[in-house]
């Protein structure tokens, strides 16, 4: 009853066009559901990108840059529907679009998080002053659907961001990577000698995965901190090379 009636008060829109979802108590619109583009295998091994032809086992990227994760896997392709949905959920704070992508991811990687071993989920995090701008982590809503669904820990102090990057749209690359260096760190309460055992095995939560070097970044943090297994889920994915 209370669900039905938070319905009509305040009904749910699209995370694609926008508008009240039809029928009501479904998470996304029927028709728009096919203007996304889930990622098809085969993928790459180490990304989860997908790689076509006679690409092989690794995606061009991974196959010329030197990657700390152990894997990754995103849901989607980052076309036009998606990269116009993501934004709202970044800018316009439309954290509730975030129910039908983490409701798809928690369903498509049930079993691969639970190969994975994960121990618990870290939400890539960004500098406070970016936080206090929109009010919220998109990664860390992200993060906190997905540990609801299968029931397992989210640590979003693990990792801190604390130098504000240039936006990284209009670097390449090699820029991307050098731009993140130092922007991370681990926190004080987990650093080598304090107490507490650390996990083994982390997956790290992020909306959009392109170049791979937010994930990387923060994979070298953690890897010398003493963590031996990282992995990464993204809602989106871009093509690349």
């Amino acid at each position: 009853m209370g669900a039905k009636l938070a319905d009509l008060l305040f009904p749910r829109r699209c995370p694609v066009c926008g508008r009240i979802v039809e029928p009501v108590g479904e998470l996304i619109c029927p028709s728009c559901v096919n203007k996304l583009a889930p990622v098809r295998q085969p993928t790459c091994l180490k990304c989860g990108k997908e790689i076509h032809g006679e690409q092989g086992e690794y995606c061009g990227d991974c196959m010329r840059r030197r990657r700390t994760f152990h894997s990754g896997a995103a849901l989607l392709n980052y076309n036009e529907a998606a990269r116009h949905s993501m934004a709202a959920v970044k800018y316009k704070n439309k954290r509730e679009y975030l129910d039908f992508y983490s409701a798809a991811m928690a369903l498509r990687f049930r079993k691969l998080v639970g190969s994975w071993q994960a121990e618990v989920l870290i939400p890539v995090p960004v500098h406070p002053s970016r936080r206090r701008q929109r009010g919220y982590n998109q990664a860390e809503e992200l993060a906190k659907r997905l540990g609801r669904e299968w029931k397992l820990p989210v640590d979003s102090r693990f990792l801190v961001r604390d130098r504000k990057t240039v936006p990284q749209r209009a670097l390449n690359p090699q820029e991307r990577l050098k731009n993140l260096q130092e922007a991370f760190r681990i926190h004080p309460r987990y650093q080598p000698g304090e107490k507490g055992r650390l996990p083994h095995c982390v997956v790290l939560i992020d909306d959009i995965y392109t170049t791979g070097s937010t994930i990387e970044a923060c994979s070298r943090v953690l890897k010398a901190a003493g963590i031996p297994e990282i992995h990464f889920l993204a809602v989106c994915i871009g093509q690349g090379k």
